[in-house]
């Protein structure tokens, strides 16, 4: 019907659009915020008919209406829930509300797990590495949506751009945003729209919460701890070896934080505020090289052109016994001639005793690794702690009923200490992340600047 009058209102922040329709029949509101929409249509001599719609993220709804006569001129208005269906672009991909996104139970609250829930991501997550020890996130396989590599997709976070141009990790912004913070998000798997696309990738589409004219809020804390961990295989299999009680590292996982939203002006002014910290105490299982027992006692072996493993042993080792077949050839000493004038070998001749000082410093091998020879593998569970915190402020101002202004402030404070190299030293690594962001817009019914 032509000329009907379609009314727009959002309750929660009292904003109010409206449009007519043309000579098809046909209306359209352009860069409506995500939230949830009274749809109302008005015409003379027509009953009054309105939907409840819930508009999600960078995904457009088509709501239609059947108007019906009535002959008296009492207004008849029929309520009833909207199908938001897309049946006006070719994108793939479903958008994912609040509600749903507190729902889903997330390990560590991790938003990359929600956003790897669409079909045809394939995400790794991080109990996965490949051979090389790169972390799942490094990987640009790990993360790949419908076959593009995941330094390919483009993330975005309230309209503003957020990839991180160097890492290119998957799924991963500049600046994280926690779960609680997030009004809903969308992964455009295949076939963006021009206004979205420019790359290959996935399409990431992340809105932050703001404020309504209710003040809402809440409080949590998320935690996980080894009392059902299993042990690494490699860590069980070292305590075994050394005789030790079979005991998995720490797993503790702690999050917890705060939000609140609310009016600073009725129907004009809100605001949003979320901190979320995060204290991890996560063993992770190192891998080292080091000198087996025979090599810290200064002897040295290898394999001939025989396959057979041969063995060169130190004055040391011969005189205490240790190598009761060894003859001239082949001690150490014997390879040194030159050693036998004064000054020429401090240490004399054969191995250096304080290298033999430096190797008997390491710990025996325990499980496979090195050369097989003169080096093995020594594993063990080391504790990889990190303390992170994330602040999030956002500010809406409704500044008519056709444009809209928001400034949204985040910043995050970790501390990160990296495993030691052998137990009971310290961290080889400690680093403090501190980045900052200050994203702002005007939002108008045609458009962004």
């Amino acid at each position: 019907m032509p000329s009907a009058q379609v009314l727009l209102d959002n309750k929660a922040t009292g904003g109010h659009l409206t449009q007519t329709t043309d000579s098809d029949g046909e209306y359209s509101f352009l860069q409506i915020p995500p939230g949830r929409y009274t749809v109302t249509v008005t015409m003379a001599g027509f009953g009054t008919q309105s939907k409840q719609a819930e508009l999600l993220v960078n995904q457009p709804a088509t709501i239609n209406f059947v108007l019906s006569v009535q002959e008296s001129r009492t207004t008849v208005e029929v309520s009833t829930e909207a199908q938001t269906i897309n049946v006006t672009d070719a994108t793939i991909g479903n958008s994912v509300d609040n509600t749903t996104v507190e729902a889903l139970p997330m390990e560590g609250r991790n938003v990359p797990d929600l956003l790897s829930l669409q079909p045809g991501v394939l995400y790794l997550g991080q109990r996965f590495s490949n051979i090389s020890n790169a972390n799942r996130d490094t990987d640009s396989r790990s993360g790949a949506v419908a076959g593009a590599r995941s330094d390919q997709s483009n993330v975005t976070l309230d309209g503003i751009d957020n990839n991180d141009q160097r890492q290119g990790y998957a799924f991963t912004g500049v600046l994280r945003a926690t779960l609680d913070s997030l009004e809903e998000f969308r992964v455009t798997t295949t076939d963006a729209n021009a206004d979205s696309g420019r790359s290959s990738g996935a399409q990431v589409v992340l809105v932050t919460k703001r404020g309504t004219n209710q003040l809402h809020g809440s409080v949590y804390e998320y935690n996980r701890n080894a009392a059902a961990a299993a042990n690494d295989f490699f860590n069980k299999t070292a305590e075994l070896q050394a005789g030790l009680p079979n005991k998995p590292g720490s797993v503790i996982r702690n999050t917890f934080g705060a939000s609140v939203g609310g009016p600073i002006k009725h129907d004009k002014l809100f605001y949003f505020l979320n901190y979320e910290g995060q204290r991890t105490a996560e063993n992770k299982q190192v891998f080292q090289t080091v000198p087996t027992q025979s090599f810290r006692e200064g002897n040295l072996k290898y394999m001939d052109t025989a396959g057979n493993v041969v063995t060169l042993c130190s004055a040391v080792s011969v005189s205490s016994g240790k190598c009761p077949n060894a003859s001239p050839k082949n001690d150490l000493g014997a390879m040194d001639p030159n050693c036998s004038s004064k000054g020429t070998c401090p240490w004399g001749p054969g191995a250096d005793p304080n290298s033999l000082t430096t190797f008997q410093a390491y710990p025996s091998p325990n499980t496979f690794g090195g050369d097989g020879l003169n080096t093995g593998g020594f594993t063990f569970s080391a504790p990889n702690p990190a303390s992170l915190n994330t602040y999030i402020a956002k500010m809406d101002y409704e500044m008519s009923d056709h444009s809209r202004l928001f400034v949204r402030g985040m910043q995050q404070g970790d501390r990160i200490s990296a495993s030691p190299q052998f137990p009971g030293q310290h961290p080889v690594q400690r680093s403090s992340i501190r980045p900052k962001g200050w994203p702002r817009a005007i939002c108008g019914p045609f458009g962004r600047t």
